[in-house]
């Protein structure tokens, strides 16, 4: 709705021209947009969150259906197959979720070659049709699901802990501060940390990178090339996540798809630090090697993302799993928390192009983004090692020998 009403502003902008008029609209519409948010981060932490968490441990028809498939096939657990009905739902709304960042960006780029105010009316247009349909879709799931429509229970999402003062129930209000502790000492702190960290990134087809592109000669057209060849890359891993989790697990399947994504971006990154300095051509050819890098470092990317949302959501079948994580009281606390940690390093990668904001200064927030991703991977790998013990199974010739003599067959 506030993008809605912003093209609206941005159009009767086009017609006052330019002074406090302008001005006024442009800070109206930064309010609208902050607006519009703080509202879609509500709607993904209960619909990706805790949505997918009811709809697949409740609807006892659904299961019933997944289980005569999947357990004749595969003679696994009841636990391990309702974790798989879960991957997909969760592979399935990400598909999706990509499929229009790409619909999306890309029906706007061909209108704005027309015009410019056709394309603000254009984003105006596609705003309201979206939130109508995503209105109904989501009232459709709502009234379909009866799990959806439990009573809550006699106590709110916080976390029991010490009574705040009045004086900072504002400030709770604005800011998860209460929820913290429960956050910080919960066994998936590490994965949940180490995705969040993942945002702090300019290694991303958005603003940032593309301003970088073109500033080194990209064209829009090969701008668009390149963003759409990522999010390809992007929704074949919706599809290769689910069978990296059923082959390997969550837990494993999450430390080869981080490992996957650092090794892109090294690569990626060298190659570009290393004809930063050099010839326009030179810079030219080290961008498209990054830009290259980049796209394939998705992969890992979306892969680590799809894993690490499963390892979270482990305590939905705690009736079944063996480990309960996040408990289904507590789980929309943990999400917000988490969510929040994204946007505020999110933020930071912004506060970084701020302060380097010259295109011969995008190294330093590149090498920043990099050393955000190794941190993450040192997170996750210290959870990994808490959890199973070890990094990787080793391969035969260099497993210990036992002590005693060994029986011939």
């Amino acid at each position: 709705r506030a993008g809605g009403v912003g093209g609206g502003l941005g159009a009767e902008d086009g017609r006052r021209g330019r002074g406090w008029g302008r001005d006024g609209l442009f800070a109206a519409l930064c309010v609208l947009a902050g607006v519009e948010k703080l509202a879609s981060m509500a709607n993904t932490v209960a619909v990706e969150r805790d949505w997918v968490v009811v709809m697949t441990d409740g609807d006892e028809n659904w299961r019933r259906g997944e289980r005569n498939s999947y357990t004749r096939s595969i003679g696994r657990s009841l636990g391990v197959m309702l974790a798989h009905i879960c991957s997909v739902v969760n592979a399935r709304l990400r598909r999706i979720d990509l499929l229009c960042k790409l619909l999306g960006p890309l029906a706007i780029s061909l209108v704005a070659m027309a015009s410019t105010l056709m394309t603000i009316w254009t984003v105006l247009g596609m705003n309201v049709v979206s939130v109508s349909i995503e209105y109904v879709c989501i009232a459709r799931v709502y009234k379909s699901v009866p799990a959806l429509r439990r009573t809550p229970s006699g106590h709110d999402d916080t976390p029991p802990g010490p009574h705040n003062h009045p004086s900072r129930s504002w400030l709770n209000a604005l800011l998860p501060i209460s929820s913290l502790p429960f956050y910080a000492r919960h066994p998936v702190l590490l994965p949940s940390l180490a995705l969040a960290l993942l945002y702090l990134t300019v290694l991303s087809f958005s603003g940032q990178m593309v301003t970088f592109l073109l500033s080194v000669g990209y064209t829009p057209l090969h701008v668009g090339v390149a963003r759409t060849a990522s999010t390809a890359v992007e929704l074949a891993a919706t599809w290769a996540s689910p069978r990296l989790v059923r082959r390997l697990g969550p837990v494993r399947g999450g430390i080869w798809s981080l490992s996957l994504q650092m090794t892109f971006l090294a690569a990626g990154s060298g190659w570009f630090l290393a004809g930063f300095s050099g010839t326009p051509a030179e810079r030219a050819t080290s961008a498209t090697g990054l830009a290259v890098c980049v796209a394939l470092s998705r992969l890992g990317l979306w892969g680590y993302d799809f894993c690490a949302q499963i390892i979270v959501q482990d305590d939905m079948f705690a009736e079944h799993a063996v480990l309960q994580e996040v408990e289904a009281d507590y789980r929309g606390t943990f999400s917000a928390v988490e969510a929040a940690f994204q946007n505020l390093f999110e933020l930071l990668s912004f506060v970084t192009t701020i302060i380097f904001s010259r295109p011969d200064q995008f190294r330093w927030p590149v090498i920043i983004s990099v050393v955000a991703v190794y941190i993450a991977g040192g997170l996750y790998t210290l959870f990994v090692r808490r959890r199973r013990g070890h990094l990787f199974h080793a391969p035969p010739c260099l497993r210990p020998k036992p002590d005693g003599p060994v029986a011939l067959p």
